[in-house]
């Protein structure tokens, strides 16, 4: 009444009561010295405005803070004086297969499950936020020491290893992390976070599930892969690719039972590129599925002149075997190229069977019952190779080079690449040993029994 008085004119002001509503009193003076007063109730107005708020700077999916709250709240802890943070960008290994074979809806589900595996790894003076996708930042406000932030780090990495029950299917990922310090490597909330995701994108090139604070070097190495990926984009429409044919030899005869299609880039500046180089990022980019079409095209097309007796094996990875157009591919291929579907044969790691077995079963099958053979590259160097043979009935199963490398050191190698064997002839499977170079190598191969060889 006073404020209004004083001021000649209507005073209003929320008011809220003990049973939780909110009312607003309003005072118009009048000429004659009294006034006018309304009590309105604006509960659900308030409501509405304080709902609008939180929506503006929180993740609607996981409640988590959003970029907008985060960076505000980087930015007031850097203005202080003689503290030491350090800003933790992490991205989901493998989560946009979760999307393209499981749906978004799991997807969904599985990153409110992840962000709560992550809020119970923080300690008290930690905060998190989505940024959308399947990325997330951890900020730690005042780090008295890096190793304080190793330890987080590394718990996040083992605890978002561990499998997800999500709508009753057991689900696997993993997860990247870059990690910047301030204020060494940045004194605001925008240059903190752009030097965290560039150690990002070295910890996805390591591997994967992994770790990696900023170093100095890391930006020109950024801008060196961003135009290395834009190449890659045109590689396959300049046709800069090319297949080179590694032969499969019979170990007993010595005679060529096939060829493996190994893709080569013929870079127009750079001469050729490693496949560990850029096998990695077309998978990282989703180019993989247009170029591994490619690939088992032109190599149907070579196949169908060889002589018919010498089949050819192409390389699936996990993205592009998922892919709701495969099986539709191989057909295709395989009668553009008017080539029996028995003289191809399609080579997968275990890592194409990690998530959702069932689909991946059955797509298996559907090829498979096309007359496609199927093989296990790399067999046991995966987390459960025996449970997949026992899953899926394969063809081959491709022993890893690792093992034929130190056949003649290791007892322990030996014994196991004689148990494959046996296991593969009580199940009707060809064993394949990859990476054998030498003389001596071939000799202890045969030893062990090995149907077919292959250099590395």
């Amino acid at each position: 009444v006073v404020e209004a008085a004083l001021k000649g004119s209507t005073a209003s002001q929320n008011i809220a009561l003990m049973d939780g509503r909110v009312v607003k009193i309003s005072h118009k003076p009048m000429e004659n010295g009294g006034y006018v007063a309304a009590h309105e109730d604006v509960t659900e107005a308030v409501r509405a405005e304080e709902q609008i708020r939180y929506m503006a700077s929180h993740d609607p999916l996981t409640g988590l803070p959003n970029r907008t709250l985060l960076r505000e709240k980087i930015d007031r802890e850097l203005a202080l004086d003689g503290k030491t943070s350090a800003v933790l960008c992490l991205d989901l290994d493998h989560f946009k297969e979760v999307n393209d074979t499981l749906g978004h809806a799991v997807g969904d589900l599985l990153l409110k499950a992840v962000a709560d595996r992550l809020t119970d790894c923080l300690h008290e003076g930690d905060s998190i936020a989505r940024l959308g996708g399947d990325e997330f930042v951890v900020f730690q406000a005042d780090v008295r020491d890096s190793e304080r932030t190793s330890t987080l780090a590394k718990r996040i990495v083992e605890v978002v290893d561990k499998i997800f029950i999500i709508d009753g299917k057991p689900i696997r990922i993993g997860v990247s992390i870059g990690i910047a310090i301030a204020p060494d490597d940045g004194d605001i909330a925008d240059s903190i976070l752009r030097r965290a995701d560039t150690a990002l994108y070295k910890a996805k090139s390591k591997g994967r599930g992994t770790f990696c604070f900023f170093e100095a070097t890391m930006d020109a190495n950024r801008q060196e892969r961003r135009k290395l990926e834009l190449d890659l984009q045109q590689a396959l429409e300049t046709n800069q690719f090319e297949i080179y044919y590694q032969p499969q030899v019979d170990a007993a005869s010595e005679e060529v039972v096939g060829f493996e299609a190994l893709l080569r880039w013929h870079h127009p500046e750079r001469g050729l590129v490693s496949p560990a180089e850029f096998i990695p990022l077309a998978e990282e980019t989703g180019l993989i599925v247009p170029i591994g079409e490619w690939v088992l095209r032109q190599a149907c097309k070579d196949a169908a002149s060889w002589p018919a007796d010498i089949g050819v094996a192409v390389n699936l990875s996990p993205l592009q075997f998922r892919s709701q157009t495969l099986a539709h591919t191989v057909v295709s291929a395989l009668s553009d190229a008017d080539l029996p579907a028995s003289r191809l044969e399609l080579e997968i790691t275990e890592s194409v069977l990690l998530t959702d077995n069932e689909t991946t079963l059955a797509t298996l099958h559907h090829i498979r019952g096309l007359g496609v053979r199927i093989a296990m590259d790399d067999f046991g160097t995966g987390y459960s190779s025996l449970s997949y043979l026992r899953l899926f009935p394969f063809d081959k199963i491709k022993i890893d080079q690792s093992f034929i490398r130190e056949l003649g050191s290791s007892k322990d190698c030996a014994a196991i690449v004689k148990a494959v064997v046996d296991l593969g002839v009580s199940l009707g499977i060809t064993t394949t040993a990859e990476g054998v170079e030498t003389k001596d190598q071939l000799n202890r191969v045969r030893e062990q029994g090995c149907g077919e060889i292959q250099g590395y």
